[in-house]
């Protein structure tokens, strides 16, 4: 009988271990269990050239998201990143093209207008007290009709030697997947070894906590929402150069995308949680998720349909966890 008790307590125990393995990583299990499904449905789908096309179509939403998940962590939500990543391509675009300035400097206004835009919805919540989601969502208005301002509703072709960041190296390495690898860098090295990545987490955990300990929770935000206008810039000149254009409607709907990769990574909406590996595997998640169901030729509609479900399992194992 001491040994069926001790074979109980050994299966419950294993059965628990189990649980706590799939809910601390259940972004990582989820995108293994893709990643074999897939290639037994579809022969091309483990193809090195499809898989390095699953690169490229994660490398815009990842960098974006990386940006958000300063955000989220910190508690805050940003819904501009899709417009100020296309307001900073088309400025690019406009500054090399029509207003003829060097190429360099044209960069150099791109990346500015992104961190502008981070600043200015910082400045809305931090100062005019409006809460994330209201200020974000005037930011995603103003970036938009500034771009059609600019653009006056039509593509501006991209500077080439901007462009070569749409291309490979070697011949089959994306130059996207290269940016989003440092991106993500960038992002867990702030996040991790930086005192604005421990403000993030404090911020998110209780800011009043935060506050009394010493930080300066204004300031802190407006660095924060600056740092996803940085990331959105470069979210957006990555995918001009892969246009070769800048395009006014681009990146349309990519907040929402950047924002689902960050919770189906782990993070928490609640704030005080989340990491740049969960990101990247979120924003891969997606972009598998796509590939593969047009690789099965599935309509467009119905992935959408899929995307969603994914997303509300993503937050109630998020749910679960927190609980747990």
């Amino acid at each position: 009988m001491a040994t069926d008790t001790l074979k109980s307590s050994t299966d419950t125990g294993g059965v628990a271990a189990a649980r706590r393995v799939l809910l601390n990583n259940g972004a990582l299990s989820a995108l293994v269990v893709l990643l074999v499904a897939l290639s037994f449905l579809s022969g091309d789908f483990l193809s090195t050239q499809n898989l390095l096309n699953v690169g490229v179509q994660a490398a815009v939403v990842a960098i974006l998201a990386f940006g958000s998940t300063f955000v989220i962590v910190a508690a805050g939500i940003d819904l501009s990143v899709g417009s100020v990543a296309a307001l900073s391509a088309t400025v690019l675009a406009w500054s090399a093209s029509s207003a003829g300035l060097p190429v360099w400097l044209a960069v150099v206004l791109s990346v500015a207008t992104g961190v502008a835009s981070g600043l200015l919805s910082g400045l809305l919540i931090s100062f005019g007290k409006l809460p994330p989601f209201i200020a974000t969502l005037a930011m995603l208005s103003i970036g938009r009709g500034l771009t059609l301002v600019i653009s006056q509703g039509s593509p501006i072709a991209f500077p080439d030697s901007v462009s070569h960041l749409g291309d490979t190296i070697g011949g089959w390495l994306p130059v996207p997947v290269l940016v989003m690898i440092v991106a993500g860098a960038a992002t867990a090295i702030i996040l991790g070894r930086t005192y604005i990545g421990r403000a993030m987490y404090a911020i998110g955990g209780n800011e009043e906590a935060a506050r009394l300990s010493g930080i300066r929770v204004k300031r802190q935000k407006i660095i924060i929402y600056a740092l996803s206008g940085l990331f959105a810039a470069v979210a957006g000149i990555v995918l001009a150069s892969r246009l070769a254009s800048a395009q006014p409607q681009a990146a349309y709907g990519y907040e929402l995308d950047a924002i689902a990769a960050v919770v189906i990574g782990g993070a928490s909406l609640s704030g005080g949680v989340g990491k740049a590996s969960g990101t990247l595997i979120g924003a891969l998640i997606l972009a598998v998720l796509r590939n593969g169901l047009n690789l099965l030729s599935v309509s467009a509609f119905w992935q959408q349909v899929v995307i969603g479900a994914v997303i509300a399992l993503a937050v109630l194992l998020d749910t679960l966890r927190r609980r747990g």
